[in-house]
């Protein structure tokens, strides 16, 4: 009788233990439905929004980040066998680079991608930390890519 007892009071208080504990909260307390779609990737991990998507603003989470809202009005074009493009805004330009290694490789640009129009990117390319950059500035949709 004894046992039972002392095992209805630890049940008991793991109960009560388990009923004041809590996870920690998660909320998005706002949203707007914005339009646009497309698709990122990079290493491992791949992103792929979709008309109406609902934005949620900035998140962060251990090593990652996730900024909601409208898409860019730039954009890499990967070609394949050809060197990772990244692109990061500085309005009202934006910085292209690549990795340093990439030889024989000639930044393009196009305002449509309906057309065959690239034409090579005329600013000078700077070699820092390890990658090729150039700064361009950018009216309307423009997309880049390495040609080789």
């Amino acid at each position: 009788m004894r046992n039972s007892f002392k095992s209805v009071l630890l049940l008991a208080g793991l109960l009560a233990a388990a009923s004041i504990s809590h996870a920690q909260p998660y909320d998005i307390s706002w949203y707007t439905i914005d339009g646009g779609g497309g698709a990122s990737s990079g290493g491992t991990f791949s992103l792929t929004g979709t008309i109406g998507q609902p934005d949620a603003g900035h998140m962060a989470g251990g090593n990652f980040t996730l900024d909601g809202g409208f898409w860019g009005i730039f954009a890499a074009v990967q070609t394949p066998g050809s060197p990772l493009l990244t692109i990061q805004p500085a309005f009202p330009n934006v910085i292209v680079s690549w990795p340093v290694a990439s030889t024989n490789f000639t930044l393009q640009q196009n305002v449509n991608l309906a057309t065959t129009n690239w034409s090579n990117v005329g600013t000078t390319v700077v070699t820092n930390n390890g990658s090729n950059t150039v700064t361009v500035p950018v009216t309307g949709n423009t997309y880049f890519r390495l040609k080789q």
